[in-house]
């Protein structure tokens, strides 16, 4: 089947692996945490949400903006996959 383009990136790696391990994370949270500008991780989140692997919702807290995005089903089972096809492709290097 072949690594994950999508998640392959190191952006969205970061994004993919932050988001696994968590229910949700905030934007500013991931933003800090990955060391991405707003915008990059804008873009990148957009890639991940295009493809089904993150969910974005977007409100306000208080009278500021908030997004919070959340990894899918369907991202649980690609990040999974893509972390044991990493695994088998570097088995041989040991």
């Amino acid at each position: 089947m072949g690594i994950d383009r999508l998640i392959h990136e190191p952006a969205r790696f970061s994004i993919m692996a932050n988001l696994y391990v968590v229910e949700e994370a905030d934007f500013l949270f991931l933003s800090r945490r990955i060391g991405l500008t707003r915008g990059n991780l804008s873009a990148h989140m957009r890639k991940l949400e295009e493809g089904g692997y993150i969910e974005v919702r977007k409100g306000f807290m208080g009278r500021r903006p908030h997004t919070v995005l959340a990894i899918t089903e369907k991202g649980q089972e690609a990040f999974k996959n893509y972390v044991s096809d990493i695994k088998n492709a570097l088995q041989g290097f040991e």
